[in-house]
């Protein structure tokens, strides 16, 4: 993914998704045990910042200049990586 638009795009795009799968950790914490809901709460947590980090890296995207914009693009990345492992883990650790 080299162009700039379709990077943005995509990664709004994810952005949205992740918020979806956010919001379903929010539900399933809901009906669990309280040592399951602090696990919930954790993970929770720690994806709304990392989701929170990637949108803010998504507008400096839109706004820079050639240059910044490889160098957001390469943090961006390892921060969309941080934030699959993370959710990742949420889905299938806490049961």
């Amino acid at each position: 993914m080299e162009d700039r638009s379709e990077y943005v795009e995509a990664l709004s795009a994810q952005i949205v998704e992740w918020e979806r799968q956010i919001e379903q950790l929010k539900d399933r914490a809901e009906s669990a045990t309280p040592e399951e809901r602090y696990e919930y709460s954790c993970s929770i947590s720690a994806l709304q910042l990392k989701r929170d980090e990637t949108a803010a890296k998504l507008k400096g995207i839109a706004t820079a200049s050639d240059h910044e914009w490889e160098e957001l693009k390469a943090g961006s990345g390892r921060v969309w990586g941080e934030l699959k492992s993370i959710l990742h883990d949420a889905i299938t650790d806490v049961k």
